[in-house]
Order: C-alpha cells, then structure tokens, then sequence
C-alpha cells in the first residue's frame, strides 16, 4: 500500500477514523450524503457533479478536477485512457498533489480508491474537507477543529437555549444552526418562533434557508441527525465549516482583530515573564550576596553560648532558609527556558537579560555560595569545643576572683573618705582604732590574690580566647591590691594630722560665720535691684533711675573693703591648711556661705553695673529712634490711604459711565491700571516702615489713623477693582462679537442697566431686575422670574452683574434647537421609525453608548410602537435640558 508523506504535517488526522473498522451505518449514510454535497458544491463551478462518491472517484478524473477548483492551482495533465494502470496514475497524481501541502495519507493508495473501497474514499475526502475548508480557520490562539468550535460558541453565545460542546450532539435539535444564520442574517429567520422540542422543523428550516440564501447544499437530512443517538462529528464539521466560509466575509474585521489581540496577548506574556525574571533574579542574586559574607565570616565569638547560636542559625539556614532559595533557583532555570521556547515559537528575539543577571551569572554566585558554606559546620563544632575545655579553668579563676573583688567592694571608698575632715576630736580616736583593725585583716587576704595571678599565666599559657579580659581583670586586682596597701597608709597618717587641726580651725570658721552672712545679704539685693526689668516711655522716666544708679555706684568701694575683710578669715585657715596639708572638702559648720561664692556675687554685682548702664543709655537712645519712626511711617500714611480712596472711586464711575466706544474703554482703563501699578513702590516703602516699626515694638502711632493693614488691604481691592473692571468690558467685547450685538444695543443695555442701577455699585438686585424686565415689556409671573433669576444668578446670591444683564439679553436674541438635530440623527439609525429598538442601537453604536441609551430612554408609547420601543425623541430633549431624563 502507497503511503504519502508531505514536507511538514498541517494537522495530526483523526484518532476516531480507524480504517480497519467498518462505519457506523448511520454515520457512513450521513459523510456520504454530506461529502457528496460538499464536493458537488465545488464540482458544480467546473459545470459538473458526482452521484456515487466511491464510483465516480475510480478514474481519478473528477478527483483531480475537485482538486483544482478547491486550491485554485493546475495538477498534472490526467491521463485518458480507460484501463485500470490509467485510473491509477490519475489518482497518484491526485494523492501527490495532497501530500504536497503537507497533508500525511496514511493506509490510502491509489489503488483502493481505483476499486470503489467506501472507507478509504470517505476518508481522503475527509482528508481534503480538513486540509482546504477546515485547517486555515483560525479564532484567537485556535485553529482548525478547535478554532472553528470556538467561532460557533462565541457567534451562539447571545443565544441562551444554544450552548455549542461538541460537532454531534449539540446540534441534534437543530438551534446551533438557526442561531449561526440568524446572527448574520436575522431577518432570514423569525428565531423567537423556534421550539428546542421541534427539532425537524428546526433542522429543516435551517437547511431550507441556507440552501436558499446563503448558496450553501443541503448537505445533511433531519430525519438521520434526529435518529441518530450520536450524529457524525466529521458530517456535521464539513457542514459547519460551509457556513464558516460563507460568513467569511463577515469575519475578516474580526480575525483582524483577533490576530492583533493574539499578537498583543502573546508580548504583553512575555513581557510579564521578562518582568517576573528579572525581579526573581536580582532577589536571589541580592539574597546569595548579603548571604556569602555571613558564611565567610570565622571570627570566634566570645562565649560559647554565642558559638552555639551561630550553629544553630547554620542549621536553620541549611533548613528553612536555603531550600526555597534552591526552589527558586530551579524555578528562574524553568521559565528562563520557557520563555526562550515561547519567543522562538512567536517569532520574537531572544530574551537577554539585564547585565549580570544571566543564569550562568546566577550559577556562578550559587557556586560562590557552595563554596562559602563549604566547612563552615566544621568549623563552629571545633571552636565549640575547644571553648568548653578552657571555660573550666576560666570559670574557677572567675569564682576565686569574684570572692576576692567582693571583699574588696567599698575598701578604697572607704579609706579614700575624708570623714576625718569633719570629726569631732573624739571621733578621730574612734576612727584611729577602726583602722588599725582593718590593717590586720588586709594582711590576711595577701594569699587569694597569689591564686588569682597564679591562674591567670595559666590560662594565657593555653591561649584562652577571652586571655584580654582575663588579664584586664588580674590588672585590676594587683593594681587594687597595691592602692589598698597606700591608701591604709596614707589615712592613718591624715588621720593623726587631722586631729591636731581641728581645734584652731574651728575658731576661725566662727569668726568667719558672724561677718559673712550680712555681706552676703546686701549683695543679693543689690544684685536683685541691677537686674530688675524696667519699662518707661518718655526720656524723663529713663534720666530718673539713672540718677539713683549713680548714688548705688557710690557705695561700692566701702563695701569692697568689707569683703576683703572676710577672705583675710578664709585665707587663714587656707594657710593653715596649706602648711599642713589638710584636705578642706569639708564646710563650714557654723554657714553654708564660702568664699567662692562671696567672689561669685560680688563679680556679678560688678559685672551688672555696667550692664545696668548700658541698658539704660540703650533704652534713651531707642525711644528717640521710636518717635523719628512713628512721625516717618505717618507722614506717607497720610497720603497714600487717601490716593487709594480716590482711584477706588474713580474707578467706580469709569465702570458705570459710557464714554466712547468698548475698545476706548478698555484702552483708558488700561492706562489707567498702568498709572496705578507704577504706584507700587511707594507702597513697598510703606512696607519697609512699617517693617521697621514693627521690629522696633512699636503699638501706636499719635501721628496717623491709618495703619499698614488699612493700607495693603485698601491697595488690594484697588488692584483687583480695577483687573475685574477691565475683564468685565472685554467680556463685554467677547460678548458683543460672539452674539453679533452692536455698540449701539450694548449702549442700550448699558443704558438700561445704568438706569435701574439704583444705587450706582454696578450691580443690580433681584427687585431693580425685575423692574428692568417689566419696563422692557416682559410679561413676569413668579415661576417665570425665578427661572430668569436662576439663569442670570445661578448662585443665587440675589444680585446681577452687568455681564450676566448681557447675556441674558443676548440669548434673548439666539435661535439655536440643537435638539432637534440629534433627534434627526436617531431617526435615521430607526429607519424613519418614530422609535428605535435596543437591536438597532447595539449594531449602529459602540457598546458603552449603546448600552447608556438603552438605560435611559423611555418606552415608547405611540400607536405604532412594537414590544421593546423605545422614545428616541423624549431622550433627545432631555439632553438638552428641555425635558428630565
């Protein structure tokens, strides 16, 4: 048997076509009357046909013949003769021609197709159905069978009692089909008619219409689909694939679309893997590096309760913390490759990631990392163990010199205690004889601090981790051992000393109480006196305390001599001390004053009185500099708060007054905004003054009534007068173009606004409108104001402005119904109906307006309104405010 192989397989054939089976009966009677009518609906543009497909087949003839009209290509010239060698090249020719694109024919040859075989017929021309009418239909990322299904379901989708599984039985109640022509050509049939229960007639009106309309051969029988348990899926497909075809031209706007969403969806994947691998891999790059550090650090810690803390956060690394990473790492490796096979398969270049994020380069840092980890377990147990042979030995030199630094706790403050300073004659000898038994008891602990030195070599020796601390702590025991033996010396001596002292010193702390205390007292208030704050406002008040400044001034040198009095009693006992080296941390008992702080007070009494002089010299020349401030800041005040005035009512009577024509107004306002802007510096230096009067503390001026806040606001409304003056004439101006309306008629409506404008502010409330209103022949009701009133004043603060008067008057005079365009515009979508239906809408205008018609418009209720009318006109008003929507 001949088997055909072409350069590259289109599609893998049917699973379900097993030629060494015969047909189901009721399945070969439909492929024969479906293959029959599919190939006479192209046999018929070569002006012939078949009746028997196995017959008519034999010679080959009609078999190449249907080849060329469905590829549009020539085959090789057909032989002519009648012998059965004859019949069988034609149809080699044919099968080759098959083959050629790309079609595999296995277990058909020439030779049963020459002897009538039905199967193997029936299969080739399946073949060729699923090469030149299935295999190029292509829905999204589907082709073929699958996309052809896919285009059934999403045209039926609209339909509720179609739902589209299969090629057999979804189509038994003959629906499927109905909905497919109805889609495209609903006014061939009425689908609200149909019945799921009629199956027949289904069926039939579908081939009937089709057969008809769309030029599509009744390829199938009712009577076989609604007999048949299971209807032949390749009889239906062929069929399917008509109205496909036919519809093609229907289609091309949306396979367009179709290929750009498919284009689109495969780079935006693509993209989103380049994005998803970049990110996975700075995270595992940037983890690998924070975590190669940490593995190459050997530093020992101190204690072994750290050392086992680093091991046990090893384990839980090589635990938790490396397998998701490992996970990650494959992971990266898998969609890198994918997304390579995904690209190369779209078409698309190779995806190169950014520098340094290569997977070699991500290979390369998990190598680094391997490598750190490498002995770094082995590492933590030997210096573990190594720790607990040397703890035991430093434990013990921890316990002996723990004992000795708590015996010695409070020994050095105690004989670094100058109690002695300040005992009674009978306290030193009680001192004196504690003393001596602290000596004995010292001599006793001499062997301890032997053992502590003893085991300190030891363990420097054996190269003890912690041998720095180890030796700072025996240093500090010797070097404590050593001051405790000075310090007991020198406190006896000063103790013995001591006693001999106090006696004479404590004569010359009384004599120094006694004179001490009223000194003091006069230089505090003294001092409270040169610090008290004083507030004058004229120079007289200020020449007053200058003068009882001086009579103070004057009391000094007497008061001098008396404090050197005083420290003479203070240097003496200082001599005393001095020659025998008495150590005076103590105080006075008879006082609490001292001589540093009598010095203290009497600097600071000094030391204020030039100040209090300064002060009061500053204060003098400060309250002249006030009035020269004041009588400077008032004499511009007094001038510019008036200008202001008169430009603010200048201005008002330039915006009521008619001089000229709108473009004469604007240009003198102009000028005249120029003439006030170029006013500006003088303002500027009323800041200034202002600025140093406030920096002076000055609060009122005698001089003015204006003040600066007077002025900045005065000046603001001036500058804002005149720029909304100036924008309401070129309002006027725009106004005037835009509307068509003369200079005379804006006279006019100046005129009449002026005239009603009572009160001369350039505004009108709502009583003066109505007034103007009814003189210009308005017939007004309340309802009818109101609706004026909220066109002229639609923030309803009850006044109008002239521009507002403008428009107003203008409108008046527009003739403008855009209303009546739209609802033109609706009448042509309905068809010159007087309503339009939902159906209309969705095919005329894009989804989103369609479906906020549909919300919005009412029934329509006219008497040739049909079920689903809607009011296209109501709609239409109502968008222009004529109507509620």
């Amino acid at each position: 048997m001949d088997q055909y192989d072409g350069d590259e397989d289109y599609m893998p054939q049917e699973d379900d076509w097993d030629r060494d089976l015969l047909l189901d009966p009721a399945w070969e009677k439909q492929q024969r009357k479906t293959f029959t009518a599919w190939c006479n609906s192209h046999l018929r543009k070569a002006g012939t046909q078949i009746e028997n497909i196995e017959e008519d087949f034999r010679d080959g003839l009609k078999l190449m013949l249907l080849l060329e009209v469905i590829s549009g290509e020539r085959l090789a010239k057909p032989e002519r003769g009648k012998m059965r060698v004859h019949k069988i090249s034609n149809v080699n020719k044919a099968l080759d021609f098959i083959a050629s694109k790309g079609v595999k024919l296995v277990s058909i040859g020439a030779e049963e197709i020459v002897d009538g075989n039905a199967k193997m017929t029936l299969g080739m021309i399946w073949t060729i159905i699923l090469r030149f009418a299935i295999q190029d239909i292509s829905v999204e990322e589907t082709s073929a069978k699958e996309g052809l299904l896919l285009w059934c379901q999403r045209k039926t989708a609209p339909y509720k009692n179609v739902n589209i599984q299969n090629f057999h039985i979804s189509w038994k109640d003959g629906l499927g089909f109905c909905a497919l022509i109805h889609r495209h050509r609903p006014e061939l049939i009425d689908y609200g008619k149909l019945r799921k229960d009629d199956p027949m007639t289904n069926l039939n009106t579908a081939f009937d219409v089709a057969e008809k309309y769309l030029d599509i051969p009744k390829m199938l029988d009712a009577e076989d689909i609604v007999g048949t348990a299971r209807p032949d899926e390749k009889a239906i497909m062929t069929y399917v694939s008509s109205f496909y075809h036919a519809f093609s031209g229907a289609q091309k706007a949306e396979t367009a679309a179709n290929r750009i969403c498919k284009v689109l969806a495969v780079n935006q994947e693509n993209e989103q893997l380049m994005e998803d691998y970049e990110k996975l891999a700075s995270d595992l790059l940037e983890w690998i590096r924070r975590t190669i550090p940490w593995l190459e650090n050997r530093l020992p810690e101190n204690t072994m309760q750290a050392m086992q803390q680093k091991l046990e956060d090893f384990r839980d690394y090589r635990r938790l913390h490396k397998p998701p990473k490992v996970q990650e790492k494959c992971q990266l490796e898998i969609n890198f490759n994918t997304l390579q096979t995904k690209l190369r398969l779209s078409n698309r270049p190779a995806f190169m990631p950014s520098e340094g994020k290569m997977v070699s380069d991500i290979n390369n840092a998990w190598g680094n990392l391997e490598g750190a980890e490498k002995g770094y377990e082995e590492w933590l147990l030997n210096e573990i163990r190594r720790l607990e042979r040397l703890d035991h030995l430093a434990e013990k030199f921890r316990q002996k010199a723990a004992i000795h630094e708590a015996w010695t706790e409070g020994k050095e403050e105690m004989l670094q205690k100058r109690d002695y300073e300040t005992a009674s004659l009978s306290e030193i000898k009680a001192l004196l004889k504690k003393h001596e038994a602290f000596e004995s008891d010292l001599a006793a602990h001499q062997d301890r601090v032997e053992q502590i030195a003893a085991i300190a070599q030891e363990l420097n020796e054996l190269d003890y981790y912690d041998s720095p601390s180890v030796n700072a702590r025996c240093q500090r025991i010797c070097d404590q051992w050593d001051a405790l033996g000075a310090l007991t010396q020198k406190r006896s001596e000063a103790l013995q000393r001591t006693e001999k002292l106090l006696e004479t010193i404590d004569q010359l702390y009384l004599e120094f109480a006694k004179r001490a205390a009223p000194f003091n007292n006069w230089m505090e208030g003294a001092m409270e006196d040169l610090q008290d704050t004083f507030i004058v406002h004229t120079i007289e008040e200020i020449q007053g305390l200058s003068t009882a400044h001086e009579q103070f001034k004057a009391t000094l040198p007497e008061a001098d001599k008396e404090r050197q009095a005083i420290l003479g009693i203070h240097n003496e006992i200082a001599k005393i001390v001095q020659t025998y080296h008495v150590n005076m941390a103590g105080t006075n008992p008879y006082t609490t004053i001292n001589p540093q702080e009598i010095n203290a007070k009497w600097d600071k009494v000094r030391q204020l009185v030039p100040q209090r002089d300064q002060a009061l010299i500053e204060e003098h020349a400060r309250q002249q500099n006030n009035e020269r401030l004041r009588r400077q800041f008032a004499n511009q005040a007094n001038v510019i708060g008036p200008w202001i005035q008169t430009k603010m009512e200048e201005i008002g009577r330039i915006s009521i007054e008619m001089h000229g024509t709108l473009e004469d107004q604007l240009t003198h306002l102009r000028q005249y905004e120029k003439s006030i802007v170029n006013y500006k510096p003088k303002i500027d230096q009323l800041e200034g003054d202002h600025q140093l009067i406030q920096e002076a503390l000055i609060f009122d001026n005698k001089h003015t009534n204006y003040t600066m806040e007077h002025i900045r606001v005065g000046w603001e409304q001036l500058l804002t007068t005149i720029a909304r003056t100036i924008n309401e004439i070129e309002n006027q101006i725009l106004t005037r173009d835009a509307k068509g309306i003369s200079q005379e008629q804006l006279n006019e409506f100046r005129a009449s606004f002026n005239h009603f404008d009572r009160k001369r502010t350039g505004i009108m409330d709502a009583e003066d409108f109505k007034t103007c209103l009814i003189s210009m022949g308005y017939n007004l009701g309340e309802n009818e104001f109101s609706r004026i009133m909220s066109i002229v004043d639609p923030n309803r603060m009850g006044i109008v402005t002239f521009q507002a008067f403008i428009d107003f008057m203008s409108r008046e005079t527009a003739d403008t119904d855009t209303a009546d365009q739209v609802m033109a515009s609706f009448k042509v979508l309905a068809g010159d109906k007087n309503y339009i239906l939902a159906d209309e809408l969705r095919r005329e205008l894009p989804p989103d307006q369609a479906d906020y018609c549909i919300a919005r418009m009412a029934p329509y209720t006219g008497p040739d309104g049909v079920p689903g009318a809607l009011d296209y006109m109501s709609f239409s008003t109502a968008l222009y405010g004529e109507s509620d929507l």
